[in-house]
């Protein structure tokens, strides 16, 4: 009877662990999704409490062996929904102008402006996380919150595997943005930071229609 009852209790025993350990793992995504959604409903609220802004920005790049490979200074300005202007200053000047609907990136030295039309993927263009609808945020990445009181920083894993960068984090400052950090798939890491950041100034539409210079030279992608 013993040698009968054995396997019978283990058998048992195994089920009532595995459905346990089931049970636990289903607790653990359920919380783990409550997270994921406060953390999304928070950063919500923080992006879009600025209809407008405006600030200055220093910029820099490295490689993955930390390595400095660009520097750069600029201002930004952004309206909701997905308009914004990156000026970066000389010597390496750029303007990137988007209206909502296509993107101008005119390069003074090379006298050239390419015109695309915007992609509204917030994976494809992280200036949209700024300016753009972000009510897809939980859709679109992973995110996890940090708050240490005055700063909170969120990093956002995108879902998807055709993206331009493999981990975004944003940090806020007062409620305000205060710096991005971008990792991307060769590793490279792109940090910017803002300063004198201003939130929900008057901005004239027009900031976001770019007139093309005469004698540049023009690509349509």
């Amino acid at each position: 009877m013993r040698h009968t009852l054995r396997p019978m209790f283990h058998r048992v025993v195994t089920r009532s662990m595995l459905t346990l350990t089931l049970a636990v793992g289903s607790c653990a995504a359920l919380v783990q999704a409550d997270s994921q959604a406060e953390a999304a409903a928070e950063l919500n609220r923080l992006l879009s409490s600025a209809e407008t802004l405006q600030a200055d920005f220093s910029q820099m790049t490295r490689s993955a062996s930390g390595d400095s490979l660009q520097e750069t200074t600029g201002q930004v300005t952004l309206q909701r929904p997905g308009k914004f202007v990156w000026h970066t200053a000389p010597p390496l000047e750029q303007v990137l102008v988007s209206d909502g609907e296509q993107i101008w990136l005119y390069d003074p030295d090379l006298m050239q402006v390419t015109v695309q039309q915007m992609d509204p993927r917030l994976t494809h263009t992280p200036a949209l996380l700024l300016s753009g609808d972000v009510s897809t945020l939980a859709e679109n990445f992973d995110i996890h919150v940090e708050d240490s009181g005055s700063v909170v920083d969120f990093t956002l894993i995108p879902k998807a595997s055709d993206t331009l960068f493999e981990e975004l984090r944003l940090s806020f400052w007062d409620g305000k943005i205060n710096d991005m950090q971008l990792n991307d798939p060769i590793g490279q890491r792109t940090n910017i930071l803002f300063s004198d950041v201003q939130i929900n100034p008057e901005v004239d539409d027009d900031a976001f229609t770019f007139d093309i210079p005469e004698g540049v030279d023009v690509i349509s992608e």
